[in-house]
């Protein structure tokens, strides 16, 4: 199900730390800045190489894996009559999937029953599809290495026999033209020149990449064709590490720090929470703080999967479903609509109860009525928002590239396309020219 394009979702899927569309983002404009950059500091055949070099890498980065995932789900899952949308974490908390089976909806109780009746199958089949996905996408993006190198090595090599046919017609047009007119003063013609941390590499999507982007990285520093494209890509490859992955959670906790303490208002609620009617509603009424303490009461995760089941109308409940921490069904037969095939961290529901509770101590602190108090934590988690975009877009988009012109234009060896030099002098060595 496509989610409504609205504020809160367009928010809230900028500011996660787990969709790809920032991702995206930030990759197109780091793509056509080193593109653009390639045009400036070389010629079109380096501009074209490093186009087929970012934007095919971006697709296949982007949806290699989704893709091989989804191939593997139609194929193989389906053949062995799994849901591949149960999640195999769930095979680890005995008593919660008992439980969650138990209140699960009969559109997918038998899901649950299938993947859990073999449970050591059902990992392996995981791992596998995870395996198989990331290696085919690996795969592909070597073999689009070697395509882009080899269209760029004949590109090139056209080009030279090309340039060099051109010179000799020239000079020997020349050269009979000074003889012809010696007398008249005519000059000659010169020729010009699952287990612990892994586990949330395979869980989460954009970990995913971190791990491709691992290979990508490694296959183009020890790949590279020359000096000149292995310091590029250092340039490329340790920005985009930078501001494509590290830099954005830190800079995301900094900014909701500082507006905390600066203006006394806490953004650190999903958007999507933010953004909602339901929370003004509930903050103005009590509902939320007298649903945030029965939660944060709640001692064990069997517990909250019971209060989560029975009070399906709660508040606390409803904004971990609007946030997805909560996974629902599109078309529930009962109440509770929970997805139990999905895997429900019950820490990130209970930070989510804390969040609640920090917001209503800032707002009982302070002499404002709700519209207005949520009005300005809603501006300031946009502005976050946007800060946070435009750092990571500005530093990859511009900041990188520019870095890497720079470079070529302060080397004074730097004479053009390397690997058009490179491929000159082989034609020169092999007699071609």
């Amino acid at each position: 199900m496509i989610p409504a394009i609205n504020a809160s979702n367009i928010y809230s899927t900028l500011g996660s730390s787990s969709s790809l569309v920032p991702l995206a983002i930030k990759d197109i404009a780091n793509s056509i800045g080193l593109t653009a950059g390639s045009y400036i500091t070389g010629d079109l055949l380096e501009g074209k190489d490093r186009f087929i070099d970012e934007f095919g890498t971006q697709a296949l980065w982007l949806f290699g894996i989704p893709a091989y995932k989804k191939l593997i789900d139609i194929s193989l899952y389906k053949a062995l009559k799994i849901d591949p949308k149960f999640d195999v974490r769930n095979l680890s908390r005995k008593e919660i999937l008992d439980k969650s089976f138990e209140y699960a909806d009969k559109s997918v109780k038998e899901s649950i029953r299938k993947a859990s009746e073999n449970p050591k199958f059902s990992k392996n089949l995981f791992y596998a599809k995870f395996g198989i996905s990331t290696l085919l996408t690996i795969a592909s993006y070597i073999g689009l290495t070697r395509y882009k190198q080899q269209q760029t090595k004949k590109a090139a090599e056209r080009e030279i026999l090309a340039e060099m046919s051109k010179k000799q017609a020239d000079y020997s047009y020349n050269t009979l033209s000074s003889k012809a007119f010696n007398g008249f003063g005519q000059n000659k013609g010169k020729n010009v020149s699952f287990t612990g941390k892994f586990q949330q590499f395979m869980f989460d999507p954009v970990k995913n990449l971190m791990i491709l982007d691992g290979a990508i990285t490694s296959e183009r520093l020890c790949d590279s064709r020359n000096r000149q494209e292995r310091l590029g890509y250092t340039v490329k490859e340790g920005s985009f590490w930078i501001f494509m992955y590290l830099a954005s959670k830190p800079i995301k906790n900094f900014l909701e720090k500082h507006f905390e303490k600066k203006h006394n208002k806490p953004i650190d609620l999903d958007s999507r929470v933010i953004e909602c009617d339901e929370l003004f509603n509930a903050l103005k009424s009590g509902e939320m703080k007298s649903s945030f303490k029965k939660v944060l009461n709640i001692n064990s995760d069997l517990k909250l999967l019971e209060f989560i089941h029975n009070n399906p109308d709660d508040f606390t409940v409803k904004m971990a479903k609007k946030s997805d921490i909560i996974k629902v069904l599109k078309n529930a037969s009962q109440k509770d609509n929970t997805d139990y095939r999905s895997f429900i961290d019950f820490e990130d529901f209970k930070n989510l109860a804390k969040k609640l509770e920090k917001l209503q101590n800032l707002y009982s602190q302070q002499k404002e009525t709700p519209e207005i108090f949520l009005n300005a934590v809603k501006k300031l988690k946009r502005k976050s928002v946007w800060i946070n975009m435009g750092i990571c877009v500005g530093a990859l988009g511009v900041l990188a590239p520019a870095i890497m012109v720079l470079l070529r234009k302060l080397d004074k060896n730097d004479k053009g396309f390397q690997v058009k030099e490179d491929i000159k002098k082989q034609l020169s060595f092999n007699g071609k020219i």
